[in-house]
């Protein structure tokens, strides 16, 4: 792919943070992109946080990245939902990040004949709610998600997340969600509107293939994997897809930018 990059896209957990503490390069990055004002989107599948939170955990880590330059996969789906239907109704399972979203975008909550069933990340899954979802999807509203991941990391180990409660909500109801999230390139192409950039001179940087990366390749950017997440050289190997370049970590494209 030709082109310079102008504008970045990078994943923040794996790729900048790990765990509340900066990765290496990760805050000279961010003050690259600053200083010399680069359009770019600090991207998140995690629908729990507004990214307010989000900046003030940052800032915690060590560096400084404002509200605006992040995009959560619970933006995305406010976004999608609302082009799809404008001032619609909805259910949701999910945190402030998602319902402030969704609040924000013009949509109503509401358990009474929703439009849309939206399903989020959220720390204490309720069976009571997840019935309710069952059973209004069955009476016809559609479903949504906001990313397919199955697990989450925490300090104890793997969480169920999303993507394994949407497959609850699938196996009772025969109904499969539409999931924003990457590796959709919905959520990359509503971030490139957001940042107003081309594909072709924009890069994605992540730490997993079938994430990022794949999301990424599907819209059409330059790829960058960093080997500070989850994935390892050798696991590159395993997909049919690549990325344009493997980096040891964000710290090797600062002088990129």
């Amino acid at each position: 792919m030709s082109g310079q990059i102008e504008n970045w896209l990078t994943d923040m957990d794996g790729v900048l943070v790990h765990e509340g503490v900066a990765l290496p390069g990760a805050a000279d990055f961010i003050a690259r992109l600053t200083e010399l004002e680069r359009p770019y989107l600090v991207l998140t599948n995690n629908s729990i946080f507004t990214p307010r939170d989000l900046s003030a955990r940052l800032a915690a880590s060590g560096f400084a990245v404002p509200e605006e330059r992040i995009w959560t996969s619970a933006l995305a789906t406010a976004t999608f939902v609302s082009q799809q239907m404008p001032g619609g109704r909805a259910y949701v399972i999910g945190e402030a990040g998602l319902t402030t979203a969704l609040h924000e975008s013009g949509y109503i909550l509401t358990d009474t004949n929703p439009d849309y069933v939206i399903l989020g990340e959220t720390r204490t899954y309720s069976f009571s709610a997840i019935t309710r979802a069952i059973r209004l999807i069955r009476d016809g509203a559609r479903f949504i998600a906001t990313n397919p991941d199955a697990t989450g990391p925490s300090s104890e180990g793997p969480l169920p997340a999303t993507g394994a409660v949407a497959a609850m909500i699938t196996k009772a109801t025969g109904r499969t969600p539409y999931f924003v999230g990457k590796p959709n390139p919905v959520m990359i192409r509503a971030a490139l509107n957001r940042i107003d950039a081309h594909s072709e001179n924009t890069a994605m940087v992540g730490d997993r293939m079938d994430t990022d990366i794949l999301a990424g390749m599907e819209a059409g950017l330059r790829t960058y994997l960093v080997l500070t997440g989850s994935t390892t050289e050798s696991d590159v190997e395993k997909y049919p897809f690549r990325p344009s370049e493997v980096r040891a970590s964000i710290a090797d494209l600062v002088d990129l930018v």
